[in-house]
């Protein structure tokens, strides 16, 4: 039996400009894993989304990032994208004049590195619009052009279902969204998710974990986890705050 995790971060560290933002964090997450970050603004939640898809902004000064037992710091993010990882942004960009359907298929072809038959792509776009109840017309509409907050969401998770990626990062899905737009939102993860996929949900609040639920949640503070537990560390977060761990965090360092 295999027992390499599907992601193994170990000692990381990345600065932006000169400024270090991650400062020794260590994660591995398994197939069929779900796993949650979650911290107060300013702790490197996002960084360590960029920097697991390679955004050229963020500057690896150490550590590894192993993806399927490979070490994947010098792929660009179409490379790292092709191999399995998928990041669905907090904020989605609009991209007018371009249809949903061809952004998709541009999508999958470039990540299958072949052009899928059009015939075969409607089929399983279809197929994916009803697993997550996504009317047609969607298709048809430019990327983001006009969505509301729901809907760029939405439109993130048909990309999810489409690209079947091995491990689907999540910065903070639920930002901006209102009980209902989170809760579909949740329900198409949860559809699309399978034994084999890996997910790791990056968030600030306790509220997305209620319908996703994580075996894993992890706190992250100042670039670094400083504690690990199972659902339940969620529940307590989101009484207690995070005062108490940055406070332990400062002392440490001091």
């Amino acid at each position: 039996m295999n027992n390499t995790p599907l992601l193994e971060i170990a000692n990381l560290r990345a600065n932006i400009g000169d400024k270090p933002i991650l400062k020794g964090l260590s994660l591995a997450i398994g197939q069929g894993e779900v796993h949650a970050i979650m911290g107060p603004n300013g702790s490197g939640k996002s960084t360590l989304a960029n920097v697991l898809m390679g955004n050229p902004a963020y500057a690896v000064t150490g550590g590894d990032i192993r993806f399927k037992g490979e070490s994947i710091l010098r792929l660009k993010p179409d490379e790292r994208a092709r191999r399995g990882l998928f990041l669905a942004f907090q904020y989605p960009v609009a991209i007018p004049g371009v249809t949903m359907v061809n952004f998709l298929r541009q999508a999958v072809n470039a990540v299958r590195g072949q052009e899928v038959p059009i015939r075969e792509f409607r089929e399983n776009l279809f197929s994916q619009m009803n697993l997550l109840k996504v009317d047609q017309e969607f298709a048809r509409r430019y990327v983001n052009d006009g969505f509301s907050g729901g809907e760029k969401k939405r439109a993130e998770m048909l990309q999810l279902a489409m690209l079947q990626p091995a491990l689907a990062v999540l910065d903070e899905t639920d930002s901006g969204l209102d009980i209902d737009a989170l809760r579909t939102v949740a329900e198409g993860v949860n559809a699309i998710m399978n034994p084999k996929m890996g997910l790791l949900l990056i968030t600030h609040y306790q509220r997305l974990l209620s319908y996703i639920k994580p075996q894993f949640v992890h706190v992250l503070i100042d670039g670094r986890i400083v504690q690990s537990g199972g659902p339940e560390l969620a529940e307590e977060l989101e009484v207690t705050g995070y005062d108490e761990l940055e406070t332990a965090a400062t002392a440490a360092r001091a």
